[in-house]
């Protein structure tokens, strides 16, 4: 470990049943060892409490703690995360265990972190049993408060769903037909709030017992069924697992986008990559190996991205088990040999040069809305489209900025907007009243703002928001959508634009009514023939773009980059295609990232000297060459 430059590491994750094996019988003596050998060696820990899957021993006297699916099945113990999070008797055991370790460790000179659970929600994010039944109507009781008042949230007059008292209230199982969506969302809620639960509840152990001491859980990059927003509140910091698909073309730019939220979710503090493989995953269909120089490439653009730590699963390649052809540090055969380790051991040389980097931050004049309650409402079923997605909607828009080297934040849309210049909203189908207000006044006050179709249609409810769509930005966008149209599999429209360009659109189309929204860009033979398909709209000193269908990847480009022009937003500086970058910011200096996507050497033009803490080299104004997968880290003025 030291030979690789490690430093930290993430110990104990899947360990409960060594830890505990059997009821209130502890056996810490392997972890005290490896605790000593680790501090003898420098090394610091980032403790994990063990409870994300429980010992055989506990589910084997208490089945009723095992988690139930939708359609009945129950889920049983030889795989991980067997519980269902509602669940008493899971919730008994994990406090009990996490009491025992911190009385145990909160005082050792490794401890550095506390590591809850792992990848909470990754494959069981909602328990459907009658444990957890009791508890949504719990959560339910709490939120409506009558059942009058439930009925009215639901609009359970429809299909004769009206509840007469609280038992006769279920999760949304199987059924014949669709669910009720307001009860699905309100499901999905209580679901990413009963995983929260679990976590708070080992962390109020945590930090009564080891007061002072971080605690993180590892989250996973944009996972739909957690509220990631409410959950890295309650974090100290916030950590990742980030696992590229290498045979994906834009792996690295899907990578950047879920660095961005981690930063984002941590409100522009520095997070950390908990674990990325040093090679190829397990669990892919294919799972294809990293070429020569992406391991490290991704892991620098973590640190570009606004990561201060940068770690692995796992030190050693398992031997037995179910992710034994997962890669790891140490590989399975001599390590000499191996190009993966060679590689991961000049990666730790190296990081030890980017001290400077730490505590550095990214900062950004444009912010992406999310909001996970929208996300899930959006994917509800028995929609105009089916076909619309809220993950590959974000992709629409960042995918421009990537390619200019715009670095966005991620925000949702009742946080403070009045940092930023421009503010991208990518179908943003459920909105509250604060959201819509803060969003209006961004623009009124002088922001650019840019929304696609299919926004503002809903309310927290899940209710048609009356008076036309989109009926809370009518005055901001100028305009009334009169109907939506979407787009056969596989159909394709024309666009023609008012600066001569043309463009194509697929998925959506609507029929758009302005009123005082100036045209961009028309339909053009389809039924829609000469309707507006984008428009753009003055209100007060700020301008407002609206997006009615899909654009294809050039036209996206071009109206993102028109929508920077607009707002006054520059790229942190002009480079060659396939070189990504980024600049993180002290109080008086700046450091430079150039990391290069490309198989083949590029030139990159530099307009200001510095070191290059890569290699300490010192770089000067003009031409840096960097290799394939190559990186510069540039401290400028040095």
């Amino acid at each position: 470990m030291k030979e690789a430059g490690v430093n930290l590491v993430s110990l104990g994750i899947f360990s409960w049943s060594r830890l505990e094996p059997e009821a209130a019988k502890y056996d810490f003596d392997w972890l005290d060892r490896i605790m000593d050998m680790l501090h003898q060696g420098g090394i610091a820990v980032d403790l994990a409490t063990a409870t994300a899957s429980p010992p055989p021993w506990l589910s084997h006297k208490h089945p009723e703690m095992l988690p139930v699916l939708a359609d009945g099945v129950r889920l049983w113990h030889g795989g991980r995360q067997h519980y269902c999070p509602s669940s008493p008797v899971y919730r008994f055991a994990a406090e009990h265990l996490v009491s025992a370790l911190a009385d145990r460790y909160a005082m050792h000179p490794a401890l550095a972190m506390w590591h809850v659970g792992n990848e909470y929600g990754c494959h069981v994010p909602a328990c459907y049993c009658d444990v957890s039944a009791e508890a949504f109507r719990a959560w339910l009781r709490e939120r409506y408060g009558s059942i009058e008042d439930l009925n009215r949230a639901w609009g359970t007059d429809f299909w004769s769903q009206r509840y007469s008292e609280w038992d006769e209230v279920i999760p949304p199982r199987r059924t014949p037909t669709w669910p009720n969506p307001s009860q699905q969302l309100d499901f999905m809620r209580f679901s990413s709030d009963e995983l929260l639960a679990c976590y708070e509840l080992e962390r109020r152990v945590l930090t009564e017992k080891s007061p002072g001491m971080p605690v993180t859980t590892n989250f996973m990059r944009f996972f739909k069924p957690l509220d990631y927003w409410k959950w890295a509140e309650r974090e100290d910091i916030v950590s990742d697992d980030v696992y590229q698909d290498p045979s994906d073309p834009e792996a690295g730019m899907r990578a950047a986008m879920a660095g961005d939220l981690m930063r984002s979710l941590g409100r522009g503090r520095p997070w950390v990559l908990m674990e990325q493989t040093s090679n190829r995953v397990n669990w892919r269909d294919v799972n294809v190996a990293k070429l020569p120089g992406q391991m490290r490439l991704w892991s620098y653009q973590a640190v570009a991205r606004g990561a201060d730590g940068v770690m692995f699963f796992q030190w050693r390649q398992s031997r037995a088990g179910a992710e034994k052809f997962h890669s790891a540090m140490v590989p399975h055969g001599p390590v000499e040999s191996s190009p993966t380790w060679n590689e991961v051991k000049q990666l730790g040389q190296e990081l030890r040069g980017l001290d400077p980097v730490c505590g550095s931050r990214v900062r950004s004049e444009v912010a992406i809305a999310l909001d996970w309650e929208s996300w899930w409402a959006l994917e509800l079923p028995s929609k105009p489209s089916t076909r619309v997605s809220q993950l590959a909607q974000l992709e629409d828009y960042y995918r421009p900025l990537f390619g200019a080297n715009v670095v966005p934040d991620f925000v949702r849309p009742e946080h403070d907007l009045t940092g930023y210049k421009l503010v991208l909203v990518p179908n943003l189908y459920l909105v509250g009243d604060e959201g819509a207000a803060n969003l209006n006044e961004f623009v009124k006050a002088g922001g650019t703002l840019v929304m696609s179709f299919f926004s503002g249609i809903v309310d927290p409810f899940e209710h048609i928001r009356l008076g036309g769509y989109p009926e809370p930005f009518h005055g901001t966008l100028g305009l009334t959508v009169l109907d939506w149209l979407p787009l056969a599999d596989g159909e394709e429209v024309k666009l023609d634009f008012s600066d001569g360009t043309q463009g194509r659109a697929d998925l959506w189309s609507e029929l758009i009514e302005p009123h005082g929204a100036e045209v961009v860009a028309r339909f053009a033979g389809t039924r829609l023939e000469g309707r507006p398909a984008v428009t753009r709209h003055a209100v007060g000193s700020g301008l407002a773009v609206y997006i009615g269908t899909r654009l294809d990847q050039l036209a996206m480009a071009r109206l993102i980059r028109s929508a920077c022009g607009d707002a006054g937003v520059e790229p942190v500086m002009e480079a060659p295609a396939g070189v990504e970058v980024v600049r993180r910011h002290q109080a008086r200096s700046s450091i430079l990232f150039l990391l290069n996507h490309r198989e083949v050497a590029v030139d990159v033009p530099i307009t200001q000297a510095g070191t290059n803490l890569v290699d300490g080299t010192q770089v000067h104004a003009g031409l840096l060459k960097i290799g394939p997968f190559g990186a510069a880290v540039i401290r400028e003025g040095w």
